[in-house]
């Protein structure tokens, strides 16, 4: 037996990275004839013998979605403490014990496993729920195999697991899809596809010879495993099985997914902190070593000096914010942070990839024009098309309308329904494309009208019309869908009463246009979004058309369109440079979403999708953020970062003030505290190579530092200005490396001054070191005070907040300890009233330039972001 061709392989054109293409389609993607489908597949409309059926078992595998090998908790675990921000964590715990600061070193440890154990547990949810998959999946089918070739089909169960490409199915109301299947005869066939797509409304299937080109999930004559039949029948031909179906690859771990803005950011910070943690002790050993003749004996300092540099209260505080701003989403919002990085996230994302339907639409159309055969606005077009799908629904006995009916009857006048009396109904064929009513027309007697509606050109068709005019009303149509409308045409005729529906020679009445209705809060929700630097990016599997429309209905600036066969012809650099300048993705299906998503982010940005289907599992965990609403698959949940209440754009506007709120004040604080350290790190090396004492005795360099900390916490509960709002905020570690070392270096010249006033005010007779100790501990903390205040404040004139008050209580600290009983235990002693007004000296010019530096940082960070780019 010949093998089995690529419609359940791997597409050779489209590359390796490519999926396989859809099942029933050409060599490209293209749809398939029914013929080339039984060709490819070497079966035919009567299924395959048992022997075929086992050789295609051995060949292919059972019908069963490939079980991954998840990790264990316990390695899952394990792996989160390799994660470079633990592992400076884990140096400050060990750093503080060898200092024996036994508190410090417990609150770090501890921090360091609640945060695995919350980690660890977060990837092992996500991979149960993932397993949880294969609930979706049938146990038994309805197949029809023969014993030989020549003998007839015997329909019967088999179980689903024994199902092959080739083998024909019969499918009934409530089954579920045992694979990726091609139609092959259908009566009323609707399908759930809400697993995969997120539709919640069953979708329409039929074995139709012109499928249309509405993407893969939106072809009729495909059903795809994970979906469930909600009505009518059909029989299929099986065209992919197990791990080559779509329902597979949409939730098949590709890798490990790329690491998040935050994560890169805090790798950075991460490896800034371990560098300085590692040179300083050997560095301040052989210094003194060198000139001083000490030894060993300044390990003590050596050590507290590593540990004044690193940011102990980094966790608590990166923690605080987080988890501030997700119970404030939770509560007012009704946002839930699932990850609470991934708040810092959305504080940094500038592109926000969304689908069309759902998200910027409605799941509904609305009547958009009515227009006669000369395209002016004519109400008697609409008119007829509603009085149509009003009778189609109260005669032919449907449940419901469908949307397009539900469209009509929305925008006609109920009265003017009510005028027509109905006397028989068509329901719409999906073959024939139409649909028709016969009603008494009020005033003539012994004469109905029929009336027909359905598809523009199988209207035409049937309308007593010259190929010139049938051209001119096609042209007008066309001209309409091009537009991104929706196209209905209507004709009416005279049939005398007690005649049947014939649907020929019919008189051409006019067309009706639908637009997809907008979602109320889209337009408000982008226009906030776009204010905050957001750029929106539609990735949909609909006609490029209509997802143009809706960015134009709701005033979105389309700066370009593609479709999925132009992405197929790009390369990843040639898509990462058009992504960045495209605002539709049309004709998508889930592997274009995600090269897209990785596109972006390797042109540099912050990327969050927003996705409710199984078909968007791949993009939901290769973008930064993932999110996704709560009616989304449950799946798609489990595995997102953010989860709405609603799938509305508004709320995807709050969680990005409330992370740029939490990441402008962790930043801040990196900011402050590493500068400050930095240069109270090279004072103290100066001083220690200078004096013939230590600068500072461990036990006081830990007070202070625990002071400057826990003063700082405050940055948790600070209130960034409204222009901190306006753009992403990405912690960048080369640019936070540069401003620690300007305003380190600052803050050093401000630390050594004081050695001069030290050294020439305040010398008295044999007691020297503790009165140096006891004036360098107050101007520390006086100058940290100082720069919490500047660095944190005066931007926009904000009223004195809990960083100002803070920064308040560290200069009390400063001023009242060293005369108070503590401070004797630590070896400090009350110092002259001559001290504080020469401090005063030091303290003033150092704000000024402090002031004037932090002006000059603005100026050069706004220049930078105003700058040209993505």
């Amino acid at each position: 037996m010949r093998a089995l061709p690529s419609v359940v392989g791997k597409d050779e054109d489209s590359g390796p990275a490519d999926p396989a293409p859809g099942p029933g389609t050409g060599p490209a993607g293209t749809a398939a004839s029914l013929l080339e489908v039984f060709r490819r597949l070497d079966t035919g409309p009567r299924g395959l013998t048992e022997a075929q059926a086992a050789e295609r078992l051995t060949r292919f595998g059972e019908n069963t979605v490939p079980a991954a090998r998840d990790p264990s908790w316990p390695r899952l675990f394990a792996r989160s403490v390799r994660d470079p921000f633990t592992a400076v964590l884990l140096c400050l715990g060990l750093v503080s014990a060898a200092v024996f600061a036994w508190g410090t070193a417990s609150v770090i440890l501890l921090l360091v496993v609640v945060s695995c154990v919350l980690r660890a547990s977060g990837e092992h949810r996500a991979a149960r729920s993932t397993a949880g998959l294969r609930r979706l999946v049938a146990t038994t089918v309805t197949a029809q195999r023969r014993s030989h070739e020549d003998t007839a089909p015997v329909t019967r169960e088999i179980p689903v697991d024994e199902l092959v490409p080739g083998d024909v199915v019969r499918l009934g109301p409530g089954d579920l899809i045992p694979a990726d299947v091609r139609l092959l005869r259908s009566t009323g066939l609707t399908v759930h596809q809400a697993a995969l797509t997120g539709e919640s409304a069953p979708v329409e299937k039929s074995a139709v010879e012109d499928p249309g080109d509405d993407g893969v999930f939106q072809d009729p004559r495909l059903c795809f495993q994970g979906s469930s039949v909600a009505s009518g029948s059909a029989t299929a031909v099986v065209t992919a099985t197990g791990g080559d179906t779509r329902f597979a690859a949409a939730h098949r771990r590709t890798g490990k997914p790329p690491a998040t803005t935050f994560e890169r950011s805090i790798q950075g910070v991460s490896w800034i902190l371990i560098r300085f943690a590692l040179l300083t002790p050997p560095l301040v050993l052989m210094a003194n070593a060198a000139l001083r003749g000490r030894g060993l004996e300044t390990l003590p300092f050596a050590v507290a000096v590593a540990v004044g540099l690193t940011p102990e209260m980094l966790p608590v505080l990166v923690t605080t914010c987080l988890a501030r701003g997700a119970a404030l989403l939770a509560r007012t919002h009704g946002v839930i942070v699932r990850r609470l990085p991934a708040l810092h996230d959305i504080g940094a994302m500038d592109v926000l990839c969304v689908d069309k339907t759902g998200t910027l639409t409605q799941d509904r159309p609305v009547v958009h024009r009515a227009l006669d055969a000369e395209g002016h606005d004519d109400p008697e077009v609409l008119r007829w098309a509603a009085a149509a799908a009003w009778w189609s629904l109260q005669l032919a006995d449907l449940p419901a309308p469908d949307a397009l009916d539900e469209a009509l009857l929305a925008a006609a006048d109920e009265d003017a329904l009510m005028s027509y009396d109905g006397i028989t109904a068509r329901p719409f064929d999906p073959a024939l494309r139409l649909a028709t009513v016969i009603v008494r027309t009020p005033g003539r007697l012994g004469t109905h009208t029929q009336i027909t509606k359905g598809a523009v050109d199988a209207v035409l068709q049937r309308c007593a019309l010259s190929d010139d005019e049938r051209s001119r009303l096609r042209d007008l149509a066309d001209t309409q869908a091009a537009d991104g409308l929706r196209v209905l045409a209507v004709a009416t005729t005279a049939r005398p009463a007690g005649a049947r529906p014939q649907e020929r020679g019919l008189t051409f009445r006019g067309l009706v246009t639908l637009r997809d209705a907008l979602a109320p809060t889209a337009a408000e929700a982008l226009a906030g979004l776009a204010g905050r630097g957001v750029t929106v990016k539609v990735l949909t599997g609909d006609h490029p058309g209509t997802a143009v429309r809706a960015c134009r209905d709701l005033g979105v600036p389309v700066a370009g369109v593609i479709t999925a066969d132009r992405l197929d012809t790009l390369t990843d650099p040639e898509l990462t440079e058009l992504a960045r300048r495209t605002t539709v993705f049309a004709r998508c299906t889930p592997e274009h979403k995600t090269r897209i998503t990785r596109a972006l982010q390797a042109g540099g940005h912050t990327v969050g999708f927003l996705g409710d289907g199984v078909n968007d599992l791949p993009a939901l965990r290769t973008a930064d953020v993932g999110i996704a609403p709560r009616e989304a698959a449950g799946v798609s949940r489990e595995n997102a970062d953010l989860v709405l209440a609603e799938k509305d754009l508004t709320a995807i506007g709050h969680a990005v003030a409330a992370g740029r709120h939490a990441g402008g004040n962790i930043a801040t604080y990196l900011r402050i505290t590493l500068s400050s350290n930095l240069g109270n790190v090279i004072a103290m090396l100066s001083a220690g190579l200078l004096l013939p004492f230590l600068p500072m005795l461990p036990a006081q360099v830990l007070v202070q530092n625990l002071c400057f900390d826990a003063a700082q916490l405050a940055f948790a509960y600070d209130r960034p200005t409204p222009s901190a709002l306006r753009r992403p905020n990405v912690l960048d570690p080369r640019a936070l490396l540069r401003f620690i070392v300007g305003f380190g270096a600052l803050n050093a010249v401000a630390d050594l001054a004081t050695f001069g006033v030290l050294a020439f005010a305040l010398r008295g007779p044999g007691d020297d070191e503790a009165l140096f100790h006891s004036g360098w501990f107050t101007e520390n903390l006086l100058t940290q005070a100082v720069v919490m205040v500047l660095l944190s404040f005066g931007r926009g004139g904000r009223r004195p907040g809990p960083v100002t008050w803070s920064a308040a209580g560290l200069a009390g600290v400063g001023l009242l300890l060293p005369a108070s009983p503590v401070g004797a235990a630590l070896g400090l002693s009350p110092l002259p009233g001559v001290y504080y007004v020469l401090l005063a000296a030091v303290l003033a010019p150092y704000a000024v330039a402090l002031t004037a530096a932090r002006t000059r940082h603005g100026r050069v960070s706004a220049a930078t972001v105003a700058q040209p780019g993505d």
